[in-house]
C-alpha cells in the first residue's frame, strides 16, 4: 500500500516554549497563503444540536474598509493573524550554536496544505476579518505576521478565542453562547456567565422547554430565525440576576463557598415556572416582541423578577407545582397587556414598552407592585 505524499508549505520560523507542552510559533504568511492553511470556523449547530466553531459571522463593511486600506501603496500591517494549527505539522531545529537562546530555538516550519478537497490544517483563532479582506485585496504577495499554537482541541480554540476577544466588542450573543462549551478556568466575570448561558441552551434544545426553539443565538440557522422571537441576551440576564441576587429564587441553588450549583434543581424551577407562564399568556407567547411584549427583552426579565416572588415560596418537585404558579400568575394576568390596550399603571400603550433599563424597571415593579395586593387582599 503506497502512502500518498502531503504537500507542505514551509517558513522560517520562531518557536517559543511558553510552558510544558505549550508552543508558539511567530512566522509569516502571504497575503494569498493564510486562507490556503487556514479556516474560518463560523459558529454554528450541526445535526444532533451541538455548537461547533467559534467565529463570529462576517461583517462586510469592516472587511471592505480593510481591503480599501491594503489597496493603498503605502501599508503598514503590524496586528499578526493568530492561527490554532494541528500537531501534524513539523519543526525542523536550523543547525548552528546560535539558533536559540533557551527560550526560543530558530528553524523551519511544515504546514500540511489540503490535496483535493481536504480540511485545511488550521482555524484562524483572530484576525477573521483581517485575513478575509486579504484574500480580497490586489496585492496577494503581502507578507503578513502570524502567530500559531498547535492543538488538535476544539475546546482550547473556544477558550483561546474568548480570551483573545475579552476586551473587544464581540457580540454578547456569541460570547454567551460559547461559554457552556469552554472547559478551562474562565475569568470571573465570563465564568459568572456560564451557568445561565447553560440553562438558555437547554431552554433552546428541550422538547419540553415552553423556549424550545424560540430563542435566538448567534449559531441559530437562518432558516430557523423566524421561529427564533426571544434574544438569548435577554433569557441569560433573567437567569444571571436570579442567580446572583441573595433575593433571587435561584440564588439558594449555589453553593457560593464551594462553587458547586444544583443545576437539575435550578432546571426544575424555571421549566415549572415558564411552562406556567406560558399557559396563561398563550395568546402572547412566541410572538415577535413587535406583536408581543412578553416576548420583548423587558418583559421576559420583568416577569423573571416576579418568577423571584412567586417560586420561593412553591416547591418546584410536587405534581402540582405549575398548577400552584399558574394560580399565582391569576392575579396579575388581568392587569397585564402584552399585545394590546394599555398598561394602566404605566401610563404606556402595550408597545410603547422598550428594552431599557428604566422601562424594565418600571414594568418590573408594576408586575411584582400588583401580584403584592393581590395576594395581601386574599389573606
Amino acid at each position: 500500500m503506497t502512502t500518498k505524499a502531503v504537500t507542505m508549505l514551509t517558513r522560517r520560523a520562531l518557536r517559543i516554549q511558553q510552558s510544558p507542552g505549550c508552543v508558539l510559533y511567530i512566522f509569516t504568511l502571504t497575503a494569498c497563503e493564510i486562507l490556503q492553511i487556514a479556516d474560518i470556523s463560523r459558529v454554528s449547530r450541526d445535526q444532533s444540536g451541538d455548537l461547533i466553531g467559534y467565529q463570529r459571522p462576517e461583517v462586510r463593511h469592516h472587511v471592505q474598509e480593510i481591503v480599501d486600506y491594503l489597496d493603498n501603496e503605502q501599508v503598514i500591517f503590524p496586528n499578526p493573524i493568530i492561527i490554532a494549527l494541528p500537531s501534524t505539522v513539523r519543526f525542523i531545529s536550523g543547525r548552528g550554536p546560535k539558533v536559540g537562546d533557551g527560550n526560543t530555538d530558530q528553524g523551519k516550519l511544515e504546514i500540511p496544505l489540503p490535496d483535493n478537497g481536504d480540511p485545511k490544517a488550521g482555524w484562524i483563532v483572530d484576525g477573521q476579518q483581517r485575513a478575509l479582506a486579504l484574500a480580497r485585496a490586489k496585492r496577494q504577495d503581502l507578507c503578513v505576521p502570524v502567530n500559531a499554537f498547535v492543538t488538535d482541541s476544539i475546546d482550547i480554540q473556544r477558550d483561546q478565542f474568548l480570551r483573545i476577544n475579552n476586551s473587544k466588542p464581540l457580540p454578547r450573543g456569541l460570547v454567551t453562547e460559547l461559554l457552556p462549551t469552554i472547559s478551562s478556568p474562565l475569568p470571573p466575570r465570563l465564568a459568572l456567565r456560564r451557568m445561565p448561558s447553560a440553562l438558555c441552551d437547554l431552554f433552546n434544545s428541550d422538547e419540553n422547554s415552553p423556549f424550545n426553539g424560540l430563542i435566538k443565538r448567534s449559531s441559530t440557522d437562518k432558516n430557523l430565525r423566524k421561529q427564533a422571537v426571544v434574544t438569548d441576551t435577554s433569557v441569560v440576564k433573567m437567569l444571571e440576576e436570579s442567580l446572583t441576587s441573595p433575593s433571587g429564587c435561584l440564588f439558594p441553588y449555589r453553593n457560593i463557598t464551594s462553587g458547586e450549583t444544583d443545576f437539575a434543581g435550578i432546571w426544575q424551577v424555571v421549566l415549572t415556572y415558564w411552562t406556567a407562564v406560558k399557559r396563561t399568556f398563550p395568546e402572547a407567547w412566541g410572538k415577535p416582541p413587535t406583536q408581543s411584549r412578553l416576548m420583548h427583552g423587558a418583559g421576559i426579565r420583568a416577569v423573571g423578577r416576579l418568577m423571584d416572588r412567586i417560586m420561593t415560596t412553591i416547591d418546584p418537585r410536587s405534581e402540582t407545582a405549575v398548577d400552584s404558579v399558574l394560580e399565582e400568575l391569576s392575579l396579575i394576568a388581568p392587569h397585564c397587556h402584552w399585545t394590546s390596550g394599555s398598561w394602566e399603571g404605566l401610563d404606556m400603550r402595550w408597545n410603547d414598552i422598550q428594552n431599557v433599563p428604566r422601562h424594565t424597571n418600571e414594568l418590573s415593579n408594576y408586575l411584582i407592585r400588583v401580584y403584592v395586593r393581590a395576594k395581601a387582599a386574599q389573606r
